[in-house]
């Protein structure tokens, strides 16, 4: 049974954004001073009373975009007003009545929604006498609010559960499988996404940086409930404009920590740069399985083959050597599910727990065929036996009576041989190595990550 969703629209700068993040409990939208910083339907699942709803920000109806993409921003609010069941009209009880609130009043009218109107900026009891002119809208008399301070939150939520309470659902099932879409500007990720649910769910323009939040996109397969997270691009950190920049830098990045798998989509028709390294760096050190999106290969298959391009990110991307690829035509929709169904693998493999018997098997053999080197006046290192700890990323332990001595060359000598030996060959292995003694002096824990 789907969710009820409850839509809160309004003209722009009115605090849509601030009453998702206090509705919700945490953040969610970017809030910033800026208008129109808002552009795809940003939504999020909330419990209230035990009655589950999806709440759904959307942007300024009326902005006037700074890159064109007003109408794109329009064509987002009526699809949120269409699917919605209840519609949180959000007004200014500081500014006023405005000429853009007659307009979005006319809107929903059309629409023939049921509709809580909402006078946000209400910080204390002295501003409530001025929400009497939104009486004029015709949807009786506004709830007075602030979503900064927190003031008639409770209020409100309890309005919203009676209106609701006929069609509120049940705790949703939990995804199987979260990924996150990352990166650079104008890549296709929002192409991406859009191919995954079906439907226009995010703003696709050819204007880079056009997504800002981190958007999550529910899609059905087989049955089963995936979310994908559409990021804003990420380009150098030198070069962003502005604050809602570093903040959509800063979502994208959590949503690479907050995913099961990372789909870095690259654009096949440009040369690496460096924002696509620092992003590949900062998926490996998050340990999180990666699949390589090769995107627009329609327009690039022509001038190299599939070998010659992993040949070529093999050498541009080492730290990802491991990661498998795939070539995708997001505008035409093609090879995008098979994309989710090598990402459905990685997040098995991510889960497989090896037997100590099978795991020093393969340490047996790595040491067979090359120690650890000894240091000038030291004896070489001793591995004594590994054994498996968690999953997600598969963590090893290996237990050694002096892990400071333990090279990095060899570290990496011995996760290549283990990954080859073990059923971990396209993700991430985390190596721990500890003194098997923990008197001696060297007992630290040091860290491999690949």
């Amino acid at each position: 049974m789907a969710l009820p969703v409850v839509a809160i629209v309004g003209r722009p700068n009115v605090g849509k954004s601030s009453l998702l993040n206090a509705l919700a409990g945490r953040m969610i939208s970017i809030v910033d001073p800026t208008a129109g910083v808002t552009r795809d339907r940003v939504s999020v699942v909330c419990e209230m009373n035990e009655l589950y709803f999806e709440l759904v920000d959307t942007g300024g109806y009326g902005i006037e975009d700074t890159d064109q993409l007003t109408e794109h921003v329009e064509q987002q609010i009526l699809y949120a007003i269409d699917q919605a069941d209840l519609v949180l009209f959000i007004v200014d009880v500081r500014e006023g009545l405005a000429p853009l609130d007659g307009e979005v009043a006319r809107l929903l009218r059309r629409f023939e929604r049921e509709v809580i109107l909402v006078a946000n900026k209400a910080d204390a009891e002295k501003h409530d006498p001025q929400a009497s002119e939104f009486f004029a809208l015709g949807f009786g008399e506004p709830m007075c609010v602030s979503a900064q301070h927190g003031r008639g939150r409770a209020d409100l939520i309890e309005r919203i559960v009676d209106r609701i309470r006929a069609a509120a659902g049940e705790q949703p099932a939990a995804p199987v499988m979260k990924v996150a879409i990352v990166g650079r500007r104008n890549v296709g990720k929002s192409t991406f996404v859009n191919a995954l649910a079906g439907q226009d769910r995010v703003i696709v323009s050819e204007v880079p940086g056009t997504t800002r939040d981190a958007v999550d996109v529910q899609f059905v397969i087989d049955g089963r409930t995936f979310i994908a997270i559409d990021t804003a691009g990420i380009r150098k950190k030198s070069k962003m404009s502005s604050d809602v920049e570093f903040y959509g830098y800063t979502r994208a990045t959590r949503s690479i920590r907050r995913a099961d798998v990372v789909l870095f989509m690259i654009d096949s028709t440009e040369p690496i740069s460096q924002v696509d390294k620092k992003l590949g760096a900062t998926i490996a050190e998050n340990d999180k399985p990666v699949v390589l999106v090769i995107n627009k290969w329609d327009l690039a298959k022509g001038r190299a083959g599939s070998d010659d391009y992993a040949g070529y990110l093999d050498k541009v991307l080492p730290e990802l050597s491991y990661a498998p690829m795939t070539f995708v035509t997001a505008s035409k929709s093609k090879n995008v599910q098979a994309t989710i169904d090598v990402a459905q693998a990685l997040f098995k493999q991510g889960s497989i727990r090896v037997g100590t018997g099978r795991l020093n098997e393969a340490l047996r053999r790595a040491l067979d065929v090359r120690g650890p080197s000894a240091k000038r006046g030291i004896k070489p290192p001793k591995i004594y036996y590994a054994t498996q700890v968690s999953v997600h990323p598969p963590t090893i332990v290996l237990f050694v009576n002096h892990p400071s001595l333990i090279g990095e060359g060899y570290r990496r000598f011995l996760l290549n041989r283990m990954r080859e030996s073990l059923p971990f060959e396209e993700i991430p292995i985390r190596l721990l190595f500890r003194a098997r003694r923990r008197a001696t002096s060297d007992s630290r824990e040091t860290t491999q990550r690949l």
